[in-house]
């Protein structure tokens, strides 16, 4: 069945002339160049439409619309609905079902271990690896990024943060203290790792984590939207909020900033010619905004859910300013860098769901097949063909005439719809079946990490213990009021070993005292809180609109003790043995630390 509304397809100027290899050596006897360096820059909740590249006339980010004039652009490019699982298929050339990611919180982010991951394919290459800013696909060894594939990490690994300025993030591991504001931190710490490498080849991943809330961005960026009038909106189906509307695209401009800064570089050190940049989302707008009049937003896996920007720039190679109409998806990823990087010796666990844009990029004259693309989130699946979008409500719309989804046509093309339900009730069968059934607890203490993060997020509270909020991620736990109250994680330790053990906390002076336990079998350290710690909750002070998530604390480490910890399952619990005061401590986080013994 021919599910393909006609689309002239642009030519490509190809890569090489006949007779040259993949890098353009006509000679067998000159030595192959240096393989190209490779840098994926994703954003975070930014949608298609907050570009003035896609004629929003709201904000100007001339350096992200530079990169489509010197390079191609994908017109119609998908990811997932929400963040982990887009991270995840990027990761993986794979639909995120495959990989168990299920969730963006609480352990159902995780990637299995199983995986093959683009970062072990071109690290085994001879590539040095780097990944700046939100991972969000795991924390713990071996989920964590230094696990999978990345010589160095700087950022962090939940799925978002509570301040933006001078934020807690971590490197390798270690936690350290971010420095300014924290997308302008993020690309400063990915231009030192390019300089750091530029005499060889590096693939270099910036996961950006704005404009995701808190809405926070400098006085800078903030001042030059704060009385803008908006002049494009979201159309008449949905309510939008100005004011976040402003705050995102004040963000938005300030990502646009940044992506100068890792552009200019490049050129101070004369590689621009042998990298490949890509520029992309994670998912859709978080709110109502412009979005091109696409039906749905963050979450949704209609097309104003899941469609992104794609650009991909590689001068001498991509032709300047093309456009590319054929679908593509985030899956493509791994099977189209490796490709364009002459990586053709890769094994992966399992097969991959994406294929290689390297034709429609560098070949004039190529053959396309037709392909169909899934959406899933929480159940929900959707799929795209080149023409036509079969919603989850199991309406059918035609993308080229109705790109709003503003007329079901199920009625007209029975055929079609039926052809595509199919499939998707095939795919379910295929990729959804046990997802998130499986039991896998939060792996501490593997022999080749030294730290091991275990935070109120991952955690479980017993008792009167509540979260901070009801969004896990950058919460932490509070009204620890009696001796019954606990909070337990249901962990797996991977190999037996003694461990330091430093709690992040905070204490009224007067409720000092405490005496805590950390259990695990027959284990157990002791610990004291005998200095009172009492910040202020903050945040609320760099937020342009008050926040649906979690404000933060600065938070104090306390060590309290080496713990041993033998191989296997079970539920580590700490639990107050003395208050003496009206409650023990807000706790945010639990560090391990391997220790020699």
């Amino acid at each position: 069945m021919i599910l393909n509304i006609k689309t002239t397809v642009i030519p490509v100027i190809p890569l090489v002339t006949a007779g040259a290899g993949m890098f353009g050596c006509s000679s067998p006897e000159a030595e192959r160049p240096q393989q190209p360096n490779i840098i994926i820059i994703m954003t975070d909740d930014q949608g298609w439409g907050d570009l003035s590249l896609h004629g929003n006339t709201n904000l100007h980010t001339p350096n992200i619309d530079r990169l489509a004039q010197e390079g191609a652009q994908f017109n119609n490019f998908y990811v997932s609905p929400v963040c982990s699982p887009t991270r995840a298929e990027l990761l993986t050339g794979r639909y995120h079902p495959r990989s168990g990611v299920f969730h963006t919180s609480e352990g159902g982010e995780r990637m299995n271990l199983d995986e093959t991951t683009i970062a072990e394919i071109f690290k085994e290459s001879g590539y040095a690896t780097g990944a700046f800013g939100k991972w969000h696909n795991g924390m713990q060894y071996p989920y964590h990024p230094n696990a999978r594939g990345f010589d160095e990490f700087y950022g962090f690994c939940s799925g978002h943060l509570g301040d933006y300025f001078y934020p807690t993030l971590e490197h390798n591991g270690k936690i350290v203290q971010g420095v300014g504001y924290v997308t302008d931190d993020i690309t400063t710490r990915a231009i030192d790792f390019i300089e750091k490498n530029k005499s060889n080849p590096f693939f270099l991943y910036i996961p950006q984590i704005t404009p995701h809330t808190p809405a926070q961005v400098p006085d800078k960026w903030w001042d030059r939207f704060r009385d803008r009038e908006i002049e494009m909106r979201t159309d008449e189906r949905y309510t939008e909020d100005i004011q976040f509307t402003r705050a995102a695209l004040a963000m938005c401009e300030n990502i646009d900033w940044n992506v100068g800064r890792i552009m200019d570089k490049l050129s101070q050190a004369n590689l621009e010619d042998n990298t490949i940049i890509l520029y992309l989302s994670d998912n859709g707008p978080n709110s109502w905004r412009w979005n091109g009049g696409m039906k749905g937003r963050k979450g949704s896996t209609d097309e104003g859910g899941v469609k992104s920007p794609l650009i991909i720039r590689w001068p001498g190679h991509i032709e300047a300013g093309i456009e590319i109409p054929e679908i593509a998806a985030v899956i493509d990823f791994l099977p189209t860098l490796t490709d364009m990087a002459g990586i053709d010796d890769y094994k992966t666990t399992y097969p991959l769901d994406g294929v290689s844009l390297k034709p429609l990029l560098l070949e004039k004259d190529h053959e396309w097949e037709e392909r169909l693309i899934f959406s899933h989130w929480n159940g929900r699946v959707s799929v795209r063909s080149q023409g036509y979008r079969l919603g989850h409500e199991r309406m059918l719309f035609n993308m080229v005439e109705d790109p709003g989804q503003l007329k079901d046509i199920s009625a007209n093309e029975p055929e079609i719809r039926d052809y595509l339900l199919s499939k998707v009730e095939k795919w379910k069968n295929e990729v959804l079946q046990g997802l998130g059934m499986e039991n896998r607890p939060f792996t501490v203490g593997h022999p080749d990490a030294v730290y091991t993060q275990l935070p109120a997020r991952d955690g479980q509270a017993h008792g009167n213990i509540v979260r901070s909020n009801r969004f896990p991620n950058s919460s932490f736990f509070t009204n620890w009021t009696s001796p019954d109250d606990k909070i337990t994680w249901d962990i797996e330790v991977l190999a037996d070993g003694w461990f330091d053990v430093e709690i992040y906390y905070t204490c009224p002076p007067q409720d000092t005292g405490s005496v805590f336990e950390l259990t695990f079998g027959s284990s157990t350290v002791r610990g004291q809180i005998t200095e009172g710690h009492d910040p202020p909750l903050r945040g609320m002070e760099n937020d342009r609109i008050e926040r649906q998530e979690s404000y933060v604390k600065d938070f104090r480490p306390l060590n309290a003790g080496k713990i041993y910890l033998e191989q296997g399952k079970g539920k580590l619990t700490l639990q107050a043995a003395e208050i003496p005061g009206s409650q023990v401590m807000d706790f945010r986080l639990m560090m391990l630390k391997r220790i020699a013994e």
